[in-house]
């Protein structure tokens, strides 16, 4: 048994937290909202992010970081991208050097272009030198709480780091592959949102199956050319972080990205969608700073340029798919 912080208490930080309970680990779960606090203490449910699912009483909530914190050996974050460079500022008074930090956001920081790992590293390095790990892969909150058998990647430079998380959160119902190639898992995990969007516009539109294959394709070139460039491995995508990720989240009708997409299909303006929205779709966000790293290694992602026009240009969703249709032709 391991004691666990999850700091986020949103849909995946909850599952994660259950799933982790569940394989008998002692788990404090930090939430940001009082109400909800008292909620999950009392009623061990979390009716604003995901209901209808039982938590553990071995799962303890708080909104306190040094109570969440307190004894923790592993660290695990789960909270949007641009929140992150905040939160864990405030966590370091309570960190120490013999934690594990793994984080579970599928992100990139808008402001700075970093990867969740890269903020980590920066503010904790200070104090200590942190031990660091990233997990991500096809994995919706709501079917992992439910125990649906579900596969994921853990990343990190150091194997017996990887190796101790894989074997904390594998059983029956999870089951985790190691990986060394933290940019890559990382990158995937977030551009495979900005996919999803487009995955999504092509089904609001009414477009089929075969407008979908291509995105998914190309979406994946896409994320390749983007690894490579920022120095990750090709093979990684090619596996559940990738390959894996992207058909999920472009397919499955749980996916907040693809429903963004899908109603911006059907018309709808980004302003009306996500007021109605209580999580975040990282998708939104992560597409400029997509195209930031793209414009900073020089390459070429024309879906992802194509849904931020259509996202913070107001350019109409006919015309996105024109344009990336009736560009240069050129060799596969």
């Amino acid at each position: 048994m391991k004691h666990i912080a999850i700091i986020g208490g949103g849909s995946w930080g909850t599952a994660l937290a259950i799933a982790s309970s569940e394989l008998g680990h002692s788990v404090k779960l930090w939430v940001y909202e009082p109400e909800l606090v008292t909620l999950i203490n009392q009623s061990h449910c979390n009716e604003i992010y995901l209901k209808d699912f039982s938590i553990p009483q071995n799962v303890v909530a708080s909104n306190s970081l040094a109570k969440s914190l307190e004894a923790a050996q592993i660290v695990l974050t789960a909270v949007p991208a641009n929140h992150c460079r905040s939160l864990y500022q405030a966590m370091v008074p309570y960190l120490t050097p013999d934690m594990i930090f793994v984080s579970a956001t599928k992100g990139i920081e808008s402001k700075s272009l970093q990867r969740m790992s890269q903020i980590m590293e920066d503010l904790f390095s200070p104090s200590f030198q942190p031990r660091i790990a990233v997990i991500s892969g096809p994995s919706f909150a709501k079917e992992v709480a439910r125990g649906d058998p579900t596969a994921m990647v853990v990343a990190g430079p150091n194997k017996k780091i990887n190796e101790t998380i894989q074997s904390e959160f594998s059983g029956s119902t999870l089951r985790l592959y190691t990986n060394n190639d933290i940019v890559g898992v990382e990158l995937a995990g977030a551009v495979k949102n900005v996919i999803a969007i487009a995955a999504g516009v092509c089904a609001g539109l009414g477009f089929g199956s075969n407008s979908l294959a291509a995105v998914v394709t190309r979406g994946l070139a896409e994320m390749t050319r983007l690894v490579t460039a920022c120095g990750g491995s090709r093979q990684t995508m090619s596996g559940l972080a990738g390959v894996g990720d992207l058909v999920l989240t472009c397919n499955g009708k749980l996916s907040r990205n693809r429903s963004v997409g899908f109603q911006l299909g059907q018309g709808r303006k980004l302003t009306e969608i996500t007021a109605g929205m209580q999580t975040v779709a990282e998708g939104i966000p992560t597409t400029e700073a997509a195209l930031g790293l793209a414009k900073r290694y020089k390459i070429e992602m024309p879906i992802t340029e194509q849904m931020n026009l259509l996202l913070h240009h107001n350019k109409n969703a006919h015309d996105v798919i024109k344009d990336l249709m009736e560009r240069r032709l050129k060799n596969e």
